[in-house]
Protein backbone atom coordinates (compact mmCIF):
# COMPACT_ATOMS: atom_id res chain seq x y z
CA UNK A 1 0.00 0.00 0.00
CA UNK A 2 2.88 2.32 0.97
CA UNK A 3 4.80 1.68 -2.42
CA UNK A 4 1.67 2.09 -4.27
CA UNK A 5 1.50 5.75 -2.35
CA UNK A 6 5.09 6.40 -3.17
CA UNK A 7 4.61 5.38 -6.60
CA UNK A 8 1.61 7.52 -6.96
CA UNK A 9 3.50 10.59 -5.47
CA UNK A 10 6.48 10.24 -7.45
CA UNK A 11 3.77 10.27 -10.63
CA UNK A 12 2.29 13.17 -9.67
CA UNK A 13 5.35 15.14 -8.99
CA UNK A 14 6.86 14.21 -12.75
CA UNK A 15 3.89 15.41 -13.92
CA UNK A 16 3.80 19.01 -12.02
CA UNK A 17 7.74 19.01 -13.28
CA UNK A 18 6.61 18.64 -16.71
CA UNK A 19 3.84 21.10 -16.60
CA UNK A 20 5.86 23.58 -15.44
CA UNK A 21 8.75 22.99 -18.09
CA UNK A 22 5.95 22.86 -20.42
CA UNK A 23 4.56 26.68 -19.58
CA UNK A 24 7.71 27.85 -18.81
CA UNK A 25 9.47 26.75 -22.47
CA UNK A 26 6.27 28.25 -24.33
CA UNK A 27 5.80 31.54 -22.41
CA UNK A 28 9.65 31.75 -22.73
CA UNK A 29 9.26 31.14 -26.35
CA UNK A 30 6.65 33.32 -27.17
CA UNK A 31 9.15 36.11 -25.11
CA UNK A 32 11.66 35.30 -27.60
CA UNK A 33 10.05 35.23 -30.66
CA UNK A 34 8.30 38.82 -30.02
CA UNK A 35 11.68 39.96 -28.80
CA UNK A 36 13.49 38.35 -31.92
CA UNK A 37 11.05 40.34 -34.21
CA UNK A 38 11.25 43.41 -32.82
CA UNK A 39 15.10 43.29 -33.75
CA UNK A 40 14.15 41.85 -36.86
CA UNK A 41 12.14 45.14 -37.53
CA UNK A 42 14.40 47.60 -36.52
CA UNK A 43 17.44 46.31 -38.62
CA UNK A 44 15.13 46.10 -41.48
CA UNK A 45 14.09 49.98 -41.09
CA UNK A 46 17.80 51.05 -40.71
CA UNK A 47 19.10 48.44 -43.31
CA UNK A 48 22.13 47.43 -41.17
CA UNK A 49 23.99 45.21 -43.17
CA UNK A 50 24.27 41.41 -42.87
CA UNK A 51 27.32 40.28 -40.46
CA UNK A 52 28.14 37.79 -43.24
CA UNK A 53 27.99 33.35 -43.07
CA UNK A 54 31.04 33.74 -40.09
CA UNK A 55 29.99 36.44 -37.65
CA UNK A 56 26.75 34.47 -37.99
CA UNK A 57 28.33 31.11 -36.92
CA UNK A 58 30.66 32.68 -34.48
CA UNK A 59 27.91 34.88 -32.68
CA UNK A 60 25.38 32.25 -33.07
CA UNK A 61 27.14 29.37 -31.42
CA UNK A 62 29.05 31.44 -28.94
CA UNK A 63 25.78 32.65 -27.53
CA UNK A 64 24.80 28.96 -27.62
CA UNK A 65 27.20 27.09 -26.08
CA UNK A 66 27.05 30.47 -23.28
CA UNK A 67 23.27 29.51 -22.85
CA UNK A 68 24.09 25.91 -22.66
CA UNK A 69 26.85 26.27 -19.72
CA UNK A 70 24.53 28.52 -17.80
CA UNK A 71 21.26 27.39 -18.74
CA UNK A 72 20.63 26.69 -14.58
CA UNK A 73 21.36 30.29 -13.70
CA UNK A 74 19.54 33.63 -14.43
CA UNK A 75 22.24 34.35 -16.76
CA UNK A 76 20.81 31.85 -19.36
CA UNK A 77 17.79 33.82 -19.71
CA UNK A 78 20.21 37.01 -20.42
CA UNK A 79 22.28 34.93 -23.22
CA UNK A 80 18.54 33.27 -24.48
CA UNK A 81 17.91 36.94 -25.53
CA UNK A 82 20.61 37.72 -26.34
CA UNK A 83 20.95 34.97 -29.06
CA UNK A 84 17.45 35.07 -30.37
CA UNK A 85 18.11 39.06 -30.74
CA UNK A 86 21.11 38.37 -32.63
CA UNK A 87 19.33 36.36 -34.80
CA UNK A 88 16.73 38.44 -35.07
CA UNK A 89 19.19 40.92 -36.57
CA UNK A 90 20.32 38.59 -38.84
CA UNK A 91 17.07 38.07 -40.09
CA UNK A 92 16.73 41.84 -40.90
CA UNK A 93 18.53 42.36 -44.17
CA UNK A 94 17.22 38.96 -45.05
CA UNK A 95 13.82 40.25 -44.86
CA UNK A 96 14.89 43.47 -46.54
CA UNK A 97 16.29 41.32 -49.86
CA UNK A 98 12.73 39.60 -49.99
CA UNK A 99 11.00 43.14 -49.91
CA UNK A 100 13.28 43.98 -52.90
CA UNK A 101 11.41 41.78 -55.01
CA UNK A 102 8.24 42.55 -56.98
CA UNK A 103 6.03 39.82 -54.59
CA UNK A 104 8.58 40.14 -51.77
CA UNK A 105 5.89 40.71 -49.33
CA UNK A 106 3.49 38.16 -49.79
CA UNK A 107 6.74 35.81 -49.73
CA UNK A 108 7.09 37.10 -46.60
CA UNK A 109 3.29 36.64 -45.10
CA UNK A 110 3.36 32.99 -46.80
CA UNK A 111 6.58 32.24 -45.09
CA UNK A 112 5.30 33.31 -41.56
CA UNK A 113 1.73 31.83 -41.85
CA UNK A 114 3.09 28.61 -43.33
CA UNK A 115 5.53 28.61 -40.03
CA UNK A 116 3.04 29.18 -38.10
CA UNK A 117 0.91 26.53 -39.16
CA UNK A 118 3.69 24.06 -39.12
CA UNK A 119 4.76 24.70 -35.82
CA UNK A 120 1.42 25.32 -34.04
CA UNK A 121 0.04 21.53 -36.19
CA UNK A 122 2.93 19.73 -34.90
CA UNK A 123 2.88 20.67 -31.64
CA UNK A 124 -0.92 20.51 -31.01
CA UNK A 125 -0.30 16.62 -32.60
CA UNK A 126 2.37 15.61 -29.76
CA UNK A 127 0.35 17.65 -26.36
CA UNK A 128 -2.82 15.86 -28.12
CA UNK A 129 -1.92 12.40 -28.77
CA UNK A 130 1.41 12.86 -26.41
CA UNK A 131 2.90 10.10 -28.61
CA UNK A 132 6.21 9.50 -28.28
CA UNK A 133 8.94 10.81 -30.64
CA UNK A 134 11.98 9.84 -29.57
CA UNK A 135 12.53 7.43 -32.39
CA UNK A 136 13.27 10.26 -34.38
CA UNK A 137 16.64 11.05 -32.78
CA UNK A 138 18.44 9.05 -35.66
CA UNK A 139 16.64 10.55 -38.56
CA UNK A 140 17.66 14.46 -37.14
CA UNK A 141 21.37 13.46 -36.47
CA UNK A 142 21.52 11.61 -40.19
CA UNK A 143 19.39 14.61 -41.82
CA UNK A 144 22.44 17.10 -40.00
CA UNK A 145 25.35 15.24 -41.67
CA UNK A 146 23.21 14.44 -45.21
CA UNK A 147 22.28 18.82 -45.56
CA UNK A 148 25.88 19.64 -43.80
CA UNK A 149 26.91 17.85 -46.90
CA UNK A 150 24.71 19.06 -49.46
CA UNK A 151 25.02 22.88 -48.31
CA UNK A 152 29.03 21.96 -48.36
CA UNK A 153 28.49 21.00 -52.36
CA UNK A 154 26.59 23.75 -53.10
CA UNK A 155 29.58 26.29 -52.16
CA UNK A 156 31.48 24.09 -54.76
CA UNK A 157 28.89 22.93 -57.40
CA UNK A 158 26.61 24.46 -59.45
CA UNK A 159 24.12 22.04 -59.29
CA UNK A 160 20.44 22.87 -60.64
CA UNK A 161 17.61 22.73 -58.06
CA UNK A 162 20.15 21.87 -55.00
CA UNK A 163 19.34 25.05 -53.23
CA UNK A 164 15.42 24.08 -53.21
CA UNK A 165 16.01 20.78 -52.53
CA UNK A 166 18.12 21.87 -49.55
CA UNK A 167 15.59 24.30 -48.24
CA UNK A 168 13.18 21.40 -48.48
CA UNK A 169 15.29 19.20 -46.59
CA UNK A 170 14.99 21.92 -44.13
CA UNK A 171 11.82 22.39 -43.53
CA UNK A 172 11.26 18.73 -42.81
CA UNK A 173 14.26 18.73 -40.90
CA UNK A 174 13.01 21.39 -38.57
CA UNK A 175 9.27 20.27 -38.37
CA UNK A 176 11.07 16.48 -37.05
CA UNK A 177 13.24 18.84 -34.51
CA UNK A 178 10.01 20.31 -33.73
CA UNK A 179 7.93 16.75 -33.24
CA UNK A 180 11.14 15.30 -31.53
CA UNK A 181 12.08 18.34 -28.61
CA UNK A 182 8.07 18.88 -27.80
CA UNK A 183 8.02 15.27 -27.10
CA UNK A 184 10.70 15.45 -25.06
CA UNK A 185 9.03 17.85 -22.59
CA UNK A 186 5.97 16.31 -22.36
CA UNK A 187 7.92 12.48 -21.55
CA UNK A 188 10.32 14.10 -19.14
CA UNK A 189 13.41 13.77 -21.81
CA UNK A 190 14.20 17.67 -21.24
CA UNK A 191 13.71 19.16 -17.89
CA UNK A 192 15.42 22.44 -18.86
CA UNK A 193 13.16 25.26 -20.07
CA UNK A 194 15.79 27.27 -21.27
CA UNK A 195 17.26 24.49 -24.06
CA UNK A 196 13.83 23.34 -24.74
CA UNK A 197 13.39 27.09 -25.97
CA UNK A 198 16.27 27.27 -27.43
CA UNK A 199 16.10 24.22 -29.25
CA UNK A 200 11.99 25.05 -30.26
CA UNK A 201 13.49 28.67 -31.69
CA UNK A 202 16.15 27.55 -33.67
CA UNK A 203 13.58 25.04 -35.49
CA UNK A 204 11.19 28.03 -35.85
CA UNK A 205 13.94 29.93 -37.52
CA UNK A 206 15.75 27.38 -39.78
CA UNK A 207 11.55 26.58 -41.04
CA UNK A 208 10.90 30.52 -41.83
CA UNK A 209 14.20 30.64 -43.29
CA UNK A 210 13.74 27.75 -45.39
CA UNK A 211 9.74 28.11 -46.35
CA UNK A 212 10.85 31.65 -47.60
CA UNK A 213 13.59 30.56 -50.09
CA UNK A 214 11.82 27.81 -51.39
CA UNK A 215 8.61 30.67 -51.83
CA UNK A 216 11.19 33.12 -53.37
CA UNK A 217 12.50 30.26 -55.80
CA UNK A 218 9.23 29.39 -56.73
CA UNK A 219 7.78 33.17 -57.18
CA UNK A 220 10.71 34.07 -58.88
CA UNK A 221 9.71 31.62 -61.56
CA UNK A 222 6.37 33.05 -61.90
Amino acid sequence: MHEQDYALAHAQADQLEISKVLRNTYSLLAMTLVFSAICAFFSAQLNLPHPGLIITLVGFYGLFFATMKLRNSGWGLLTTFALTGFMGYTLGPILNSYLGMANGGDIISSAFAMTALVFFGLSAYVLTTRKDMSFLAGFITAGFFVLLGAMIAGLFFEISGLQLAISAGFVLFSSACILFQTSAIIHGGERNYVMATISLYVSIYNLFISLLQIFGIMGSDD
